[in-house]
């Protein structure tokens, strides 16, 4: 992106929200750009939206923010609203069709924390596991809806609905071929890979916390008594001159302490960090660094009674700390 289309993307993003009245905080308005910038320099194919409200509200009001800000700017027209189960993404229908396919040709190592075992171990992907194997048909699943050469949308349910992208009523239903909204749910049915994998995996997490759907008792258990490392990947946005520019969390994700005692000097966080510094070389006139940050260490089950707290309704059943402990901590340093 040029410093103009940056610009000007951030304007589009400023009167679309007014324009459909989605009030959000100064802090949630600040991720909604940086994740928006995000997805449309390049940096990353998708980002989770655990800010602005919640389902179905959520949806809604993402919807409606798209269908306008693709009306006012081409900027915005390969992005699209996600939904898998309980969880809601904005995607970049292209960069998502090249992730995909760099998954399955195993071009970036995902690897795996067995948290079925104590202590957890890790593994690499691959088809002589049978998550690892079930976690692949998904990925494959996946390129059939983000093909190289364009999303398929027929590929789309044809008899859902969903509420309408309408910034004059956003609750009026539309049927779900609509290319703002995709709700591939489908994908987690007669599979025993839970979505904090599929999470994982979606948000370009380097490694990812791998149990089935029989054992998440046997997951929460075995992380029970363990330390988390919580990495942070930190961006630097170009600036006007003489203006300067905060760095900004482009993402974070926690890992089992064993896993990360060497902090960033660990094999796959260095081959990690080349391949976000490769992204970072195409887009750097949209962002002027990018570094790793090993941050603090938190007892995880310190963290889990903090975040039932937080959400009393039996939310650590469907989402993992992965992502949501270093929201978390975040947010009551």
């Amino acid at each position: 992106m040029e410093a103009a289309q940056v610009e000007e993307a951030l304007k589009v993003l400023d009167a679309s929200l007014s324009h459909i009245k989605w009030r959000l905080k100064s802090s949630a308005k600040r991720r909604l750009q940086i994740d928006v910038l995000a997805l449309c320099s390049g940096m990353r194919p998708v980002v989770m939206i655990d800010y602005g409200g919640k389902m179905p509200e959520l949806q809604e009001h993402l919807c409606a923010f798209l269908d306008h800000s693709q009306k006012e700017s081409p900027i915005f027209e390969q992005l699209r609203v996600m939904v898998i189960e309980d969880m809601i993404y904005l995607i970049h229908v292209e960069e998502m069709a090249k992730y995909v396919s760099s998954s399955l040709s195993s071009e970036v190592e995902l690897l795996l924390v067995d948290l079925e075992e104590d202590p957890p171990k890790m593994r690499r992907l691959d088809d002589k596991h049978l998550l690892g194997m079930q976690l692949i048909s998904i990925q494959k699943l996946f390129s059939l809806y983000f093909p190289l050469e364009g999303m398929r949308n027929d590929l789309l349910p044809p008899n859902r609905t969903e509420p309408r992208a309408d910034t004059n009523s956003l609750s009026e239903p539309i049927n779900s071929k609509s290319s703002l909204l995709m709700d591939l749910s489908s994908c987690m049915h007669d599979t025993k890979v839970t979505v904090p994998t599929i999470n994982g995996w979606l948000l370009g997490y380097p490694v990812v916390y791998l149990f089935t759907k029989d054992h998440i008792g046997d997951a929460v258990y075995n992380l029970s008594t363990k330390f988390l490392r919580i990495y942070k990947i930190l961006i630097r946005r170009n600036s006007t001159p003489n203006k300067g520019s905060p760095l900004e969390e482009l993402m974070s994700f926690s890992v089992p302490y064993d896993m990360s005692m060497r902090g960033s000097n660990e094999p796959w966080a260095e081959m990690f960090l080349t391949h976000l510094q490769s992204k970072w070389e195409r887009c750097k006139q949209t962002w002027s660094s990018l570094e790793m940050e090993p941050a603090q260490l938190f007892h995880w089950k310190r963290c889990c009674m903090m975040l039932k707290s937080l959400f009393p309704f039996g939310i650590l059943t469907t989402l993992d700390g992965q992502h949501y402990i270093p929201t978390l901590m975040k947010d009551i340093k």
